[in-house]
């Protein structure tokens, strides 16, 4: 019984240095030591292969200065060559495997969010911004697109297919990009995921993400095929947030970006010059009159003011217009109404339903 008893131990330490050996680097910090100022770990994996009943955590934790001297100078006349990366639980912090059995932290910049960002008019499960009243938004406001510390990128470098505009009497307010489906698109500039919801409770957008950055912009992915970030997420300008496609509303695989500020939505080509893949300043004065969907690049200021001489009726449509709601437990169609800024009037006749109706959890209303 007792050999039995040694031969599993034997086993179990064996395992455990292999697994240690091939992806458990970062596991043993008590053998941790300083070269340079950068933390590595050494580990002799063909004596804890070897000798798996001699070899343990505490055999090669540092016992005097002496020790970490030899080891030190052990690293002195070489510089260790990078072989591979392993991810953490933080996705701005990877570890860096050597080839010499070391391994150190790298830390990715984590771009600066401010805890405004994600306090105000913030909801993970409605698409668009409510309760901003009009007032309350500027004539003429200068915001800061990209400084030394946040930059921006072009959401997919392809060709403008439609642009800002009335479309088959529907107003489009954003602007589609053409792509193959499966293809990359990126995070136009550092910020918090606020939206990522699949084409069922979207409409029109298909799977769609939203992102609101620290200048105070949103932007819009919409018709997605998949999407690989989460409500709540830190994304970096540049990041991978998902692939192009065709889902929701849509006639061919393109991207939908729109730009929006407090819930309004106007031209992304007053910001950015898609053919040649930049930013046309790296500040950018956002008018009010530049909300209307007849208000769009390459108008003068004052044709842009006559084209919006009213306020948008509804600037809280998609592609399409259209906006849905997925029931949950405790909701009223006044509760509905009440929260995307609507009537309960409106609701029943977008779906064709009395007041009086007995709502459905899962349920799927249009709610604009």
């Amino acid at each position: 019984m007792k050999r039995i008893f040694a031969l599993i131990v034997c086993l179990l330490l064996c395992s455990s240095a292999f697994s240690q050996d091939k992806v458990g680097f970062f596991k043993r910090l008590k053998e941790a030591f300083v070269v340079h100022d950068t933390i590595y770990i050494y580990v002799d994996t063909i004596a804890a292969a070897n000798n798996p009943n001699e070899y343990s955590h505490n055999d090669a934790i540092l016992d005097d200065d002496e020790d970490e001297n030899e080891r030190e100078n052990e690293f002195a006349g070489s510089i260790p060559t990078p072989f591979d990366t392993l991810d953490t639980d933080d996705k701005f912090r990877k570890v860096i495997l050597f080839d010499n059995s070391t391994w150190a932290y790298f830390n990715i910049d984590k771009p600066e969010i401010p805890d405004s960002l994600s306090t105000d008019y913030w909801d993970t499960e409605i698409i668009h911004v409510t309760g901003v009243d009009w007032k309350d938004i500027p004539d003429n406001l200068d915001i800061l697109l990209v400084d030394s510390i946040h930059g921006y990128c072009i959401p997919h470098p392809g060709p403008i297919t439609s642009t800002f505009k009335y479309r088959r009497r529907h107003p489009h307010k954003g602007v589609d990009i053409g792509l193959n489906t499966g293809d990359a698109v990126y995070a136009a500039f550092d910020g918090v995921v606020r939206v990522a919801m699949p084409t069922r409770m979207s409409g029109g957008y298909g799977n769609v993400v939203v992102i609101r950055h620290v200048n105070g912009l949103e932007t819009y992915y919409g018709h997605l095929s998949k999407y690989l970030v989460k409500p709540d997420d830190i994304v970096k300008a540049g990041e991978l947030i998902g692939y192009g496609g065709s889902t929701g509303r849509s006639s061919g695989p393109h991207l939908h970006f729109e730009t929006r500020y407090m819930g309004q939505a106007f031209d992304p080509e007053r910001i950015f010059d898609f053919q040649a893949g930049t930013l046309r300043d790296e500040i950018f004065t956002l008018k009010k009159h530049y909300f209307n969907v007849n208000s769009h690049y390459g108008m003068s200021d004052k044709q842009s003011a006559n084209a919006s001489n009213r306020p948008p009726k509804n600037q809280s449509g998609g592609g399409t217009g259209a906006v849905y709601y997925k029931v949950k437990s405790g909701d009223t169609l006044s509760k509905i109404a009440k929260r995307h800024g609507t009537t309960v009037s409106k609701i029943c006749q977008l779906n064709g339903i009395k007041a009086s109706k007995t709502l459905q959890i899962g349920q799927r209303l249009r709610v604009k």
